[in-house]
């Protein structure tokens, strides 16, 4: 089994957040994303306070594959700098980091039926 993480992005709008759930999800670079929004941001950005109103991105995958996700969110996201982290999921039960391990990368590799 592979490190487990929890990435978190934004966007400013459902529909995106709607197409990028769908385009990891296709390409397994995710195993589920959780989308909670609005919700409204307030930030620095070039040395002025903005606000915005955004959807928060919850996508749970793991280690392998965080480049490529990565990569993904970097290439339909709008946002000059957008937000990418990513935080080890360190407590969950191993049947749950199973799940991640199926949905995520080559679909042809460890698929448990």
């Amino acid at each position: 089994m592979d490190a487990p993480l929890n990435v978190t992005t934004t966007v400013p709008d459902r529909a995106l957040a709607d197409r990028l759930t769908r385009c990891l999800l296709e390409a397994r670079l995710a195993a589920s994303v959780q989308v909670i929004g609005p919700m409204d941001s307030t930030y620095w950005w070039r040395d002025r306070i903005e606000q915005a109103r955004e959807w928060l991105c919850l996508i749970k995958t793991r280690r392998a594959v965080l480049a490529p996700l990565t990569a993904m969110i970097r290439e339909l996201h709008p946002y000059e700098v957008p937000e990418i982290y990513a935080v080890p999921i360190e407590a969950g039960t191993p049947e749950y980091q199973a799940w991640i391990d199926r949905y995520t990368g080559d679909p042809t590799e460890g698929a448990v039926s």
